[in-house]
């Protein structure tokens, strides 16, 4: 068994695909490309996604992210969307990482194991000077908060809607 990130990529397309079809949208994660035909998808997410992943091309007021899918050997199981830094509104907000794990995987470990992977994927794609990841979860949704506090995490606000945690980089 064979738990990695993967990169979005034209070659797992279908999967891809597959996964926005069908992830919920709930607490908070959002969940682009529902509307996109399989070609629309190909053609134009992919590409847009692609550039973000460099830095090019993201939309006003956004930062260049990289979607990185959860895989366990064939099978997709979730996405972690990294930012590769962060404006005002992601400070206090949703942060530097968001993610979903399929419905029909969570409760087995894919979260915790997956923000672990995210995390070390940070080192490569964040400026060297933050010392801290940010993240932000419903207070509602107890199982991301786990996740969260399984890879270190300390809850450092909370609001009427919102948990924030912050994970020191040099946590391992």
């Amino acid at each position: 068994m064979t738990i990695e990130l993967r990169k979005m990529n034209q070659k797992d397309a279908r999967a891809e695909f597959d996964f926005f079809q069908t992830m919920p949208v709930e607490n908070g994660f959002e969940v682009p490309y529902k509307t996109l035909t399989y070609q629309e998808f190909v053609t134009t997410a992919i590409p847009e996604r692609l550039l973000s992943s460099r830095g090019l091309g993201p939309a006003v007021g956004r930062v260049p992210d990289t979607y990185f899918f959860l895989w366990d050997d064939s099978q997709l199981i979730g996405l972690f969307k990294i930012r590769h830094y962060l404006n005002e509104q992601l400070r206090h907000g949703a942060g530097h990482i968001g993610y979903g794990i399929l419905p029909q995987f969570r409760g087995r470990g894919y979260g915790t194991r997956g923000l672990s992977l995210a995390l070390e994927a940070c080192d490569h794609i964040m400026p060297a000077d933050e010392p801290e990841i940010y993240l932000s979860c419903a207070r509602t949704n107890t199982a991301s908060l786990q996740v969260m506090l399984n890879n270190g995490g300390r809850i450092v606000a909370q609001d009427e809607k919102e948990n924030y945690v912050h994970i020191l980089r040099e946590r391992h």
